[in-house]
């Protein structure tokens, strides 16, 4: 049957009708879903950011707008600098170490020894305890007279103590190891599931051209495990730059401030200092922080994901 011009005009008339009869009643099914988040999330959000400009208490109904003088604060003040550096470093040192444990974890359960599986269970298990559990539970360890130092006592280290959350040098690195312990297992099952995924035939073949443990990894398992990568990137960094609950319950942001992120600044000034209005700019700043950041991470990964 032969098309003529009248013909494929009614088709594409019918289809544009049904489009748009389909699309009406997308909005329609969608627009109570759309009312709720908006009433939920970005009337409260936007209305709360309108008190970045002013210098509410958080209890008082008198509100005076000061412009941007709570973001300028919030670029010069030497706490709110400490307070990002600490957190760019904690997220920076974090992403690193507790992807390649779990990375190093992954590779390890993914061999055939016996007690794989249950390896993954115990490896993984810190994971599914709440941060504020893991953080109360590795404050008694490593409080001055806690685990760690009766162990090293006991060992006949007792060179070896440290106020390991009371000394500047030790407090840092304390909040760290926490941090990996808890979510490397987290890690190594994403990358334990991007292994399980490369061909066998592919790596046999690899193997029978002579290629060995460290080429067949970086030519034939890596590229299958850039979604991998990807995920868990994302996942370490945007968790280092909102970190609040293990630094608050370990430290409080102490020694002398030496451990405040953002996060923890934002609490205390809002709930301790009663400056709401500085601590909703420094929120906000986080955001757009966290944003940045994270789409550079995601954009640069992808890039990479897709040569692989």
């Amino acid at each position: 049957m032969t098309k003529t011009p009248e013909s494929d005009t009614a088709v594409r008339r019918s289809r544009r009708a049904a489009a748009t009869g389909l699309s009406r009643w997308t909005l329609l099914f969608a627009a109570p879903a759309v009312a709720l988040y908006g009433f939920v999330l970005i009337v409260p959000t936007v209305r709360g950011a309108g008190y970045a400009f002013t210098d509410w208490d958080g209890i008082s109904r008198e509100v005076s707008p000061v412009g941007f003088d709570n973001f300028v604060r919030v670029v010069t003040d030497p706490d709110s600098r400490s307070a990002l550096g600490v957190t760019l470093l904690i997220a920076a040192v974090v992403t690193v170490v507790q992807n390649s444990l779990g990375l190093l974890l992954a590779l390890g359960v993914n061999t055939g020894i016996r007690s794989r599986n249950v390896l993954r269970v115990l490896l993984f298990a810190p994971a599914v305890m709440t941060p504020v559990v893991t953080a109360y539970v590795w404050k008694y360890i490593l409080a001055p007279d806690g685990v760690l130092n009766g162990l090293l006592d006991t060992l006949g280290l007792a060179a070896l103590r440290q106020s390991w959350l009371g000394s500047q040098g030790w407090a840092l690195f304390s909040i760290i190891l926490v941090i990996v312990w808890q979510f490397a297992g987290y890690s190594m099952v994403i990358f334990l599931a991007g292994l399980q995924g490369v061909p066998g035939e592919v790596l046999e073949a690899a193997t029978m051209d002579g290629a060995g443990p460290a080429q067949r990894f970086w030519h034939v398992v890596r590229p299958f495990l850039a979604p991998a990568i990807t995920i868990n990137l994302m996942l370490s960094v945007i968790g280092g730059l909102k970190l609040f609950d293990q630094v608050f319950i370990l430290t409080g942001g102490g020694p002398g401030g030496s451990t405040d992120t953002m996060s923890t600044l934002i609490y205390k000034n809002a709930f301790t200092f009663g400056e709401f209005g500085y601590s909703i700019a420094m929120a906000l700043v986080l955001t757009v922080l966290v944003a940045a950041i994270s789409s550079v991470q995601y954009r640069g990964l992808a890039r990479n994901e897709a040569r692989s």
